[in-house]
């Protein structure tokens, strides 16, 4: 069978990529501007070649194409779309029009499906008028139009995490959003074979603790290649943050925390809901994002979670290898698409041609 050709732009680390090639389509390029993010691509997309560089200045042309493109994917910067961040909410941020560079590789490449993927803040923004218009970018080019918000929990990933799906079609496809599956995995489930470690540990790989006939069954699925839990990465804190995490219950924040412990805080009262947050092992996690800075806890142990650990909730495999410095590895984690949520897109793009 002819292969279903995928470009992705702004494609971060891969995980939209990722998602994709388990469902079926051959990711041929990659495109992204962020070194260390281009590099964990070209690592873990073995057979796509990387475009390292800003896409307004890269021309469609040098992607060597001897066939029809199926699918352009990617995300646009979301930093403007974001509801987290009020400074750059606004359309006076040139992030915002990024997703513009996404329309001129779908007007020149012509495929015959694309799937845009942003935070949700994106229906919000000025009233819903934003998502209309982008919409309306895509209609001209003759594609039907679909935008709906999908929680990542819905799809096999062991996070409450949802994001906005544009996706469109020129077959004539009306095309429905894939089903819930219905049941959630939980944290526990997600970590409970991976290796107990404590602050600032750098562990490039562990043995497993659970063998892998008696791992959950979203264990199994993330070690399907592998030997060994790799990457086992853990910040370092002070003391007094490691004294911090110590009284917060899981599910609990800095709320927790007695007050002398946070006597550097001018008003303890103004943190943000989501920092110091100790997952629930009975539950899927909370959305990372860049979950050293949120300092989001492990749930039976007094740290950081662990770049394996984040890149489990986010559903990566664990012979996913990021590339880069530990900082910038956490954001690439933090940034992704979820791969199983992408999977479940793509599935139901492919759905129509069975």
């Amino acid at each position: 069978m002819k292969s279903r050709i995928g470009i992705d732009i702004f494609s971060g680390a891969g995980g939209l990529s990722l998602g994709a090639e388990m469902a079926g389509i051959t990711v041929r390029y990659g495109v992204e501007i962020n070194k260390y993010a281009a590099a964990s691509f070209a690592y873990n997309h073995k057979n796509a070649t990387v475009l390292t560089g800003d896409i307004t200045q890269i021309k469609t042309s040098e992607l060597k194409l001897n066939e029809d493109v199926f699918v352009i994917m990617g995300g646009p910067p979301c930093q403007g779309f974001s509801m987290s961040n009020t400074m750059s909410r606004n359309m006076d941020n040139e992030k915002n029009f990024l997703y513009l560079e996404f329309v001129r590789f779908v007007r020149e490449l012509q495929p015959k499906w694309f799937v845009l993927e942003n935070v949700w803040g994106l229906t919000k923004m000025n009233d819903g008028q934003i998502l209309e218009t982008i919409q309306e970018n895509f209609i001209a080019l003759g594609y039907n139009v679909k935008a709906k918000i999908l929680w990542a929990n819905e799809y096999g990933v062991p996070q409450k995490r949802y994001r906005c799906f544009i996706i469109g079609n020129r077959d004539g496809i009306n095309f429905e959003f894939p089903q819930s599956r219905g049941t959630h995995v939980t944290v526990e489930e997600a970590f409970a074979d991976l290796p107990p470690l404590v602050n600032g540990q750098m562990l490039v790989e562990a043995d497993y603790t659970i063998e892998y006939d008696n791992a959950s069954e979203y264990a199994k699925l993330m070690r399907r290649n592998s030997q060994k839990a790799m990457q086992n990465f853990v910040t370092l804190n002070n003391e007094l943050v490691i004294q911090r995490y110590h009284h917060i219950p899981q599910g609990g924040n800095w709320r927790d925390i007695p007050d002398y412990l946070m006597t550097n805080y001018a008003d303890k009262s103004r943190c943000h809901s989501g920092i110091y947050k100790r997952l629930k092992a009975d539950a899927p996690s909370v959305v990372i994002s860049n979950y050293r800075k949120s300092m989001l806890i492990h749930p039976t142990q007094d740290r950081g979670l662990s770049v394996r650990e984040a890149a489990r909730l986010q559903s990566f495999p664990d012979d996913f290898i990021f590339q880069g410095p530990h900082m910038s590895i956490q954001q690439q984690i933090g940034n992704a698409v979820p791969p199983l949520l992408s999977k479940a897109v793509f599935d139901q793009i492919l759905s129509y041609y069975e």
